[in-house]
């Protein structure tokens, strides 16, 4: 597991303003990049969100109350994040990416509830990478599993 991984996945559950900023510049930090705004922004409200994020998502919240990130610029931090490690992003039904700061070290799963349309990663990482490993044919490594479970979250499954 690299540097980034391990700070990543360290740090995925949902945190509160101040610390998710102190957070997101430990990070970039941490792995010896260039510590720009919008980077500490971006990157911080993917922190303190407890669900993946499409870039429209991240765009408003990134700009409540605060400076506009250009579009374009804001894409480059989101492929930069992932491609760093610090990030993760995967495509949901709509074939829209969504992020998260969920750790890319260790294959996971992904729940995305048919009713509000949010998509959250799945915990217990360990048991999906051997499930997957037992399912394939002898001799066949897997590089990548992509799993998607869909249903209603908490949220949602309470209010029906």
């Amino acid at each position: 597991m690299n540097h980034a991984n391990e700070a990543a996945a360290r740090h995925s559950a949902a945190l509160p303003g101040p610390l998710a900023e102190e957070r997101a510049h430990r990070l970039i930090r941490s792995i010896g990049a260039r510590m720009t705004a919008p980077r500490a922004r971006v990157l911080a409200e993917l922190l303190r969100a407890g669900e993946a994020l499409t870039h429209l998502d991240l765009q408003r919240r990134v700009e409540h109350d605060a400076e506009p990130i250009d579009r374009v610029t804001l894409y480059r931090v989101l492929d930069w994040l992932a491609d760093s490690g610090l990030a993760h992003r995967v495509a949901g039904p709509d074939r829209v990416f969504r992020f998260s700061v969920h750790s890319t070290a260790v294959p996971h799963g992904h729940f995305r509830c048919v009713h509000c349309d949010r998509m959250y990663c799945m915990k217990e990482a360990g048991a999906l990478a051997r499930s997957m490993r037992e399912m394939l044919p002898d001799g066949f490594t897997g590089e990548q599993v992509e799993v998607t479970v869909s249903g209603l979250c908490a949220e949602c499954a309470a209010a029906h």
